[in-house]
């Protein structure tokens, strides 16, 4: 099978029993697996200080794996955008090593795409998808395996219900790049897919560490994030020019957020989206598989892709 190097660029490793049953799931699945001498190191609320987490990040640039993963997310990776190793991790990527994680790793994922254009790829982490307590989502690790063995050509998912009726119906007035014949019918070619995690993407626009995408594929998910944080942050990306640039938009999995009964008054993630799609012409479609939920797709951030969407159904190929 594959070597996977285990390394820790953001939050220090605080469940450690997540950490050894992560370890040894991809061992059982024959991987070998090798750990950064300070994948369990702990500074403040980082796995090492800035200096620790760099020279873990060109070790993993260095190892010849053919994977990458992080052990976790958190925090920590927009201190170390300016002085990241970009001419190691590209050359890495050039030689066969697949970078691959999600939540704050999006930082080094949109860097990396903005200085360099290298693909890496959103998907598990160690701890919360391999080490969780129940056994890794079937799904997940079948993505993930066909990124171990480098088979990986797409991914497809249903679309709800509201997202054809809310596109239908939308299409009469705006008329973007979607068919109101039968449901949505969207063809897109050769666009770049790009994206992750939301309050990320936010952190870095106006840095020249978020990549400038005309015609894209932007994907986006985040955990907990009251709707009306998310709407904000949705905001700031429309204002931005961001989202109206791309092709269409993909929404994965927000969740573990708590409306406030009387408060919110039917002000949730159905309106939120509801009024994104009044604001842009560009398509934006829910329930992409993606997200801190154990049913992920694994997704090449930066590669050339072609969306395709006809009824409930949607693809992404990149074969």
């Amino acid at each position: 099978m594959s070597h996977i190097y285990i390394y820790s660029p953001s939050s220090a490793v605080r469940d450690k029993p997540a950490f050894k049953r992560g370890i040894k799931r991809l061992q059982q699945l024959g991987h070998d697996v090798e750990i950064d001498e300070a994948a369990l190191l702990s500074h403040q609320r980082f796995a090492g200080d800035d200096a620790a987490r760099l020279a873990a990040i060109g070790r993993a640039a260095a190892s010849g794996a053919d994977l990458a993963m992080i052990t976790r997310g958190g925090y920590g990776l927009t201190r170390l955008l300016p002085d990241l190793p970009y001419k190691k991790l590209t050359k890495a990527i050039e030689g066969g090593t697949r970078f691959v994680g999600l939540s704050d790793f999006t930082a080094l994922q949109c860097a990396l795409l903005a200085k360099t254009g290298a693909v890496t790829w959103a998907g598990p982490a160690l701890g919360e998808d391999f080490g969780s307590d129940d056994p890794p989502d079937e799904i997940m690790a079948a993505c993930f395996d066909d990124l171990a063995c480098g088979q990986g050509e797409g991914t497809g998912w249903r679309l709800p219900v509201s997202d054809v009726k809310a596109l239908t119906l939308g299409a009469k007035a705006r008329k973007p790049a979607v068919d109101p014949g039968a449901g949505p019918a969207l063809r897109v070619r050769g666009a770049t897919l790009w994206g992750g995690n939301l309050s990320v993407v936010c952190a870095l626009a106006g840095t020249p560490y978020l990549p400038v995408i005309d015609g894209g594929v932007l994907f986006l998910e985040d955990t907990n994030e009251h709707p009306y944080r998310i709407e904000r942050q949705l905001t700031q990306l429309m204002n931005a020019g961001i989202l109206g640039r791309q092709k269409a938009v993909l929404l994965g999995s927000f969740n573990q957020f708590k409306l406030v009964p009387g408060y919110d008054r039917g002000f949730n993630l159905q309106a939120v989206v509801a009024w994104v799609r009044s604001q842009i012409r560009v398509p934006v479609f829910t329930g992409l598989p993606f997200g801190h939920v154990p049913t992920k797709v694994l997704l090449p951030v930066g590669q050339r892709v072609d969306l395709m969407v006809d009824g409930r159904d949607a693809l992404i190929y990149w074969g």
